[in-house]
């Protein structure tokens, strides 16, 4: 009945702090829209996969490995900090530096939108304080203390709103590309509120010793036995994510279409559609969040019927909402559009991806119940077919003349195909492990 409570408490907690947290994010993210226009988020969409894969590798999955951990208690919890500090800050320098000699190029012959350089530059610089940043958090989650990270996301979005309100209409009057830099100044601001913050809570009566803060080679094998496979499974996503842009706007260019039509279009999908698609992504995040920590405590004793319990309510959650959201966006789509961002752009592509979105929603959840029980090199093999097949239709379909539709299709078949897979990997898992109980012993 505790661990119950927990796993309930956890989760209303994440989900609460979500709701906040997605209000205030919303709000910023139309205030910005709204002060900024279609083409500095048409800059700001072509640079935010390469910030995807990039934040990707300089994080190495920290929060879910550092949870896990921390949950499962085989390590000192001060050694896992220290350890996986000192080893992201190094990661991190070689990131950092490798953008800040390549961003020229990738500007120019990858996005091919010089623009973009500075953009590129910028969002380099905050990887460091993003790293340091999710290291903590991961040791709230695993502790399953969710109010820290809840108040220091609330904290953040209220930071960020100040900042886009008295500087974003400053910098749009002397350049769009200030402006598009901006948000990733504010990043900057927002992790360094979030550290002081989750800091805050930290208990008192921790007692730090010498040996505690120094580099453990041992424990840095752990971390990476686990964020590794994890990581690598988010990296081969964000690398398909990556060369999106850069396939579809250079395939339609070769089909026809201007670099201003696929700059406004695909702009407007990733500024309009998938936020408004995605809304209730938080109320996902959060159970998912709220499962790592409980799915490894049960699967190291063993548990198989909390296990399945704690993966159905999930799964009911996460479709439930989904169902839900979908049918209000069926009726409402054109109101809440117009009414939040003041256009409809993207509303076409909104219609076309509304029956397929509940499937989305669960998608997070059965990864994260994969990576719980030690399957991370399961959801790499999902991600790396996913991607696989994602680009060849982005290829195929951009002859097809059907303009951005390319890229709603080959959504469509990603997301059907990821589901089916995690679903099958999922079951595959409880049909062995019964099947090995079962088995008399040798």
């Amino acid at each position: 009945m505790k661990r119950t409570n927990l796993f309930v408490k956890t989760t209303i907690i994440l989900i609460l702090g979500g709701i906040i947290t997605k209000i205030l994010g919303f709000i910023n993210r139309i205030i910005f829209t709204r002060i900024v226009g279609a083409e500095v988020m048409g800059l700001y969409s072509l640079v935010m996969p390469t910030y995807s894969l990039l934040i990707t590798i300089a994080t190495l999955a920290l929060p879910t490995t550092i949870s896990k951990l921390v949950a499962e208690n085989k390590h000192n919890n001060l050694k896992i900090i220290t350890t996986s500090t000192i080893f992201i800050m190094l990661i991190n320098f070689i990131v950092v530096l490798f953008m800040i000699i390549s961003a020229k190029f990738m500007a120019l012959n990858l996005l091919h939108e010089e623009r973009c350089y500075l953009l590129i530059i910028a969002m380099s610089l905050t990887f460091p304080i993003i790293s340091i940043s999710s290291i903590i958090k991961g040791y709230f989650y695993g502790k399953q203390n969710m109010l820290p990270n809840v108040i220091s996301n609330i904290i953040e979005q209220i930071v960020r709103g100040i900042l886009i309100y008295l500087i974003v209409p400053i910098l749009i009057k002397k350049s769009i590309i200030l402006a598009s830099c901006s948000l990733f100044f504010f990043s900057f601001v927002e992790e360094f509120v979030s550290i002081i913050v989750n800091l805050a809570f930290i208990p008192k009566n921790i007692q730090i010793k010498r040996e505690n803060l120094v580099f453990d080679k041992y424990t840095l094998k752990n971390i990476l036995s686990i964020s590794l496979p994890t990581v690598s499974s988010r990296i081969i996503g964000n690398i398909g994510y990556f060369f999106e842009p850069i396939i579809l706007k250079n395939f339609l260019i070769l089909n026809g279409y201007s670099n201003k039509y696929i700059l406004v279009e695909y702009g407007a999908y990733n500024a309009y559609t998938i936020p408004i698609l995605t809304v209730p992504s938080f109320f996902i995040t959060a159970i998912s969040a709220a499962l790592i920590p409980e799915i490894s405590k049960h699967f190291l004793t063993k548990n198989i019927k909390l296990l399945k319990k704690r993966l159905k309510e999930s799964l009911f959650f996460a479709l439930l909402i989904g169902l839900i959201y979908s049918g209000i966006l069926t009726f409402g789509a054109k109101f809440i559009l117009t009414t939040l961002y003041k256009t409809s752009l993207g509303l076409n592509y909104i219609k076309i991806l509304i029956p397929i979105f509940p499937l989305f929603y669960l998608e997070n959840v059965l990864m994260s119940f994969l990576q719980a029980i030690n399957k991370a090199h399961i959801t790499m093999k999902i991600t790396i077919i996913g991607v696989i097949i994602k680009t060849l239709s982005l290829i195929l379909f951009s002859y097809f003349h059907i303009g951005m539709y390319t890229l709603v299709i080959s959504e469509i078949i990603n997301i059907f195909l990821v589901v089916f897979l995690n679903i099958y990997y999922v079951h595959k898992f409880f049909k062995n492990y019964k099947y090995q109980s079962l088995s008399p012993s040798l």
